[in-house]
């Protein structure tokens, strides 16, 4: 396959629109994201110029020509006959309850293992390009240590149309987590921009400027001693965007070895059972339960849900018992 070159003109009523702008309201199917990396990564010139600026400002009469890169070759990924808890798939996606411990992608060295090579096993080459050749398929992530429900793309012009509810944020996303502490309010919504630490790059935190805009609502379903179980519900999507709200309302979740879960609900934990499903649950208690789309190959309204994982149910279990001594 080739690169797909698409040529714009700016109207006059778009003079003084940003370049990213510009594009995510001209090209259907590509979300804001995708085309601001192929802005900084030089896919993008106005009048034959590279401009690699996404807040450029367009001018009435300016040329945009847009490089879309050809999905790359898969071989240099090994396919894996990994088991796969699929909970829907048809000829353009796949929706699945990912396990904990499973990378989505290969990173840091890491190639063998991955939810990518487990599909490449399941789709051979059947997976759409746009995410690259270390993520084909991959639509959006959830970390190593958090379980639950994603879909893959099979297709480039679905990959495209998932891409853009994401960015809209017109997809229905809900976890559940165990959290550190009892809530003082049963409901509510964290509003914190999020940035990487200066500190630790494994890390992210809330700033007060100069991050991403970040929300993310909560309700509380159950309160034990010390701990809760709550529901949460993305607005936005950004990497350890639960994790870190729930730090920076001084509610990590239990178990959270980045972000302060982990020795937190070991010290809280008053009864041995309660510390046993703390030390076996080795991860943390954070499980992605729901997703909702609009299938844009079909425009089918779907929703998918993902049964709490057992080492979460276990720790449930030894807190309700804790309550209840």
């Amino acid at each position: 396959m080739t690169n797909q070159t698409q040529n714009y003109h700016v109207r006059e009523n778009q003079h003084g629109t940003r370049l990213d702008r510009f594009l995510i309201s001209t090209v259907e199917g590509v979300s804001r994201t995708y085309l601001q990396k192929l802005i900084r990564s030089g896919e993008v010139t106005v009048n034959d110029k590279v401009v690699k600026q996404p807040s450029y400002q367009l001018q009435h009469g300016d040329r945009v020509c847009l490089t879309l890169p050809a999905p790359r070759p898969l071989d240099t990924l090994q396919p894996e006959k990994i088991a796969l808890d699929i909970l829907y798939e048809d000829s353009h996606l796949i929706v699945l309850n990912k396990p904990a411990r499973m990378l989505v992608h290969p990173a840091n060295g890491v190639n063998v293992g991955t939810l990518v090579n487990a599909l490449l096993a399941h789709c051979s080459t059947d997976l759409s390009g746009i995410g690259g050749i270390e993520r084909p398929g991959i639509v959006h992530r959830l970390d190593k240590d958090t379980s639950g429900i994603l879909v893959v793309a099979k297709t480039d012009v679905v990959h495209r149309g998932l891409s853009v509810q994401f960015e809209r944020h017109s997809i229905t996303r809900q976890y559940i987590a165990v959290v550190c502490g009892m809530l003082t309010k049963t409901t509510g919504t964290v509003d914190a921009q999020i940035a990487r630490s200066r500190r630790d790059r494994r890390r992210m935190t809330t700033v007060e400027t100069g991050g991403r805009h970040a929300v993310t609502h909560y309700e509380v379903l159950e309160t034990y001693p010390k701990f809760a179980l709550m529901q949460l519900t993305l607005e936005t999507g950004r990497l350890h965007q639960i994790r870190v709200h729930l730090q920076h309302i001084g509610h990590p979740v239990a178990g959270d070895t980045i972000y302060g879960g982990e020795q937190r609900a070991l010290n809280d934990a008053d009864t041995p059972q309660l510390k046993q499903a703390l030390t076996q649950l080795k991860r943390q208690a954070l499980h992605a339960r729901l997703l909702g789309f609009v299938h844009p190959a079909t425009d089918e309204n779907l929703t998918f849900s993902a049964p709490m994982p057992k080492d979460i149910q276990q720790l449930v279990d030894a807190l309700q018992m804790s309550q209840n001594a």
